[in-house]
């Protein structure tokens, strides 16, 4: 069967939102006096903010912690977020072919719909889930199936698009196909340990699985 939805995590696969993650989480630790490592924050982009605070503070921490992440996060989104290269105009030349688009991200909507207008990627997604809309976040299936029904699209014709193992996790619990993309700060050798059904050096790479 021809692939005739696409559905795609946001932060480090569509916006380079990576900068600002890091600087959140550096943020966030040294208002709580402890100190954190660029290589320890790079492990936290992907999975949702309680479960990576909940793997270094006590439980009663965390959400303060996900109150001062935010709070920076939101305040200096617009200084940092930009959409990775290609991807503007790949994602509207996959919509201009009919393909059906989603976005399956573990941010909040408020997050989410910052990112999106600023980037200009905003008119072209049929579906956005944020972990708003969930009880399981990635790399649970919930999302990537909550998507697929609000699309009406089955799992031999969905792909999911991502940047880290809970994106591939998802996909594969979910039983669709998935991508991974080689500019995740993983790294290409990373992202090709979890198994995905392809690896995408360059956004436009989907234009020739698609075949548009």
């Amino acid at each position: 069967m021809n692939m005739d939805t696409i559905l795609f995590d946001l932060d480090g696969t569509l916006i380079d939102t990576n900068e600002l993650i890091i600087a959140s989480f550096q943020h966030t630790f040294k208002h709580y006096g402890m100190a954190i490592t660029r290589e320890q924050t790079i492990e936290f982009i992907g999975p949702p903010l309680n479960e990576s605070f909940a793997s270094l503070v006590p439980a009663e921490q965390v959400a303060a912690m996900i109150d001062t992440y935010r709070e920076h996060n939101l305040l200096h989104h617009d200084d940092y977020v930009t959409a990775f290269p290609h991807v503007v105009e790949t994602i509207k030349q996959l919509k201009e072919h009919g393909l059906k688009l989603g976005i399956v991200t573990t941010k909040r909507f408020q997050s989410v719909e910052k990112g999106v207008k600023l980037t200009a990627l905003e008119p072209f997604f049929d579906v956005t889930i944020t972990l708003d809309d969930v009880t399981h976040a990635k790399p649970h299936p919930e999302p990537v199936i909550m998507a697929m029904k609000r699309l009406g699209a089955q799992r031999e014709s969905t792909l999911m698009v991502g940047d880290n193992s809970h994106d591939i996790e998802a996909g594969q619990h979910a039983g669709v196909q998935t991508a991974a993309v080689a500019w995740s700060l993983k790294g290409r050798e990373k992202m090709l340990e979890y198994n995905p059904t392809y690896i995408l050096d360059d956004i436009r790479d989907l234009l020739t699985i698609i075949g548009v």
